[in-house]
């Protein structure tokens, strides 16, 4: 047996707890040759980094709904949070192993009403559905892997410029997003204030915290710490061989903070899981299973290099920073902006979304979104999201 075959897990095996008997590919990354799906493709050229350097021969893939009108006068941007792609509205199907993550905002007669408005959703740059990440093939022919650079949410929102550039898009009548995706909406209406008409921002902050980034750090270690991350080099492995066991347990850390204690706590206290017994060690509590789930579903569809990559990106997230402080930043801003925050999020809480709305000239106000959920409240709680979109609007 070669060493490869010995550190494959057998398709009967279940190589942690909780994972599927089906293996997750080493990298849950689309890569070329994969179906396409819904997915529009358009190279960018080489992307100058914040850092220094260059990013060179940049694709972004992206997703569109609606029709451009002929004054072009009509296209929204729509960006996704970390783990989200271009799918923002549609089907799972080939190419896209998911629903999108906002159809019920996007369509005929909904909040961002596509018989009106031409939408565009990227995948981020450093993502893994299509863009230029870390599972791309570098110049060389070989995947980036741990070559690839440090990237800022400002050198995302660089290649995002040069997209609009790509498609003709001289200004967004909205930009759009939640979470990570509102760091980058944010940083473009920082950045190129002449573009953005509209502004949406939700549950997201202007600057990351030392919670935020401590939040990040375990996460980070546990991809990095794990045998099979080998450096960042792990393409190309069959089956089962990738980081999977790192890469699901910051997937666990980062979902508590995503929910709330009282929902926790309400939906699962000390259950155990059905037919499990706890105590002991042997089995687990419904918790547990709840948080292996989602573990699970992640490793099948995500890639651990584009995981650290944009973590690390919103750990650098500072509007701030080299500008005057934060509260010069958003002066810059020139849009008719909206911000809105969901009352029980424990990770990116309302005070700092309110920080956003004082500082913005031509902001509406803060509104406040209620839901149980925290944080996910910005993806589940879309009747309330909707309402602030179609005021904005």
């Amino acid at each position: 047996m070669s060493a490869a075959e010995a550190e494959t897990p057998s398709p009967g095996e279940n190589p942690g707890t909780g994972y599927p008997v089906v293996l997750p590919p080493a990298s849950g990354a689309w890569f070329e040759g994969d179906e396409v799906g819904h997915r529009q493709f358009v190279d960018v050229g080489d992307i100058g980094l914040e850092r220094g350097g260059r990013l060179a021969g940049v694709r972004m893939a992206y997703e569109t709904w609606g029709e451009l009108s002929p004054a072009r006068d009509n296209a929204v941007l729509v960006l996704h949070a970390l783990t989200g792609d271009s799918h923002v509205a549609g089907d799972a199907g080939p190419g896209h192993p998911t629903p999108g993550w906002w159809s019920e905002l996007i369509g005929p007669g909904r909040a961002l009403d596509t018989d009106r408005w031409f939408v565009v959703a990227p995948n981020v740059l450093g993502g893994c559905q299509g863009t230029t990440g870390p599972a791309s093939t570098a110049p060389d022919g070989v995947p980036y892997g741990s070559r690839f650079p440090y990237l800022t949410v400002r050198d995302q929102v660089s290649a995002e410029v040069r997209l609009a550039d790509a498609l003709g898009l001289d200004r967004w009548a909205l930009v759009v997003g939640g979470s990570m995706g509102g760091m980058r909406a944010l940083e473009w209406a920082v950045m190129q204030p002449d573009r953005v008409e509209r502004l949406f921002l939700l549950a997201t902050t202007a600057a990351a915290s030392g919670d935020q980034i401590a939040w990040c750090s375990p996460q980070l270690a546990a991809i990095k710490a794990d045998p099979a991350y080998r450096g960042g080099d792990y393409y190309g492995g069959a089956p089962g061989t990738g980081p999977h066991l790192g890469l699901g347990v910051a997937r666990r850390i980062a979902h508590v903070t995503y929910r709330t204690e009282h929902e926790i706590n309400l939906r699962f206290g000390r259950r155990p899981q059905p037919g499990e017994d706890p105590l002991g060690g042997r089995g687990r509590f419904a918790v547990e299973s709840y948080l292996d789930h989602h573990a699970e579903k992640l490793v099948h569809r995500f890639d651990a290099n584009s995981y650290l990559v944009l973590t690390e990106g919103m750990s650098s997230h500072d509007v701030g920073r080299g500008r005057g402080g934060v509260a010069a930043a958003l002066a810059r801003v020139t849009a008719r902006t909206a911000v809105a925050a969901i009352d029980s999020d424990r990770l990116y809480p309302p005070d700092q979304n309110a920080e956003i709305a004082a500082g913005i000239r031509h902001c509406t106000g803060m509104r406040l979104i209620s839901s149980p959920y925290g944080h996910d409240g910005f993806l589940v709680e879309t009747e309330q999201v909707g309402k602030v979109l179609g005021e904005l609007l």
